[in-house]
């Protein structure tokens, strides 16, 4: 799993916090659980806002 499989990431993290909220992580916290994702990858460095921010938007529509 790569930062650009957002889909499958939004999955796997409802999955494993589903009591989360997705709107209320910080960026922050979304990084460190995404790169400690059973199948995760990538490098850490190769994320940025733009790519959290569509996991993020990917985990919303996945928790509804």
């Amino acid at each position: 799993m790569k930062w650009t499989d957002t889909i499958r990431i939004a999955e796997e993290l409802n999955d494993k916090f589903p009591d989360i909220d997705p709107l209320t992580i910080r960026f922050t916290d979304l990084h460190k659980w995404v790169c400690e994702l059973d199948g995760f990858d990538d490098a850490p460095d190769h994320s940025g806002e733009k790519i959290l921010e569509a996991i993020q938007m990917a985990w919303i529509e996945e928790a509804q």
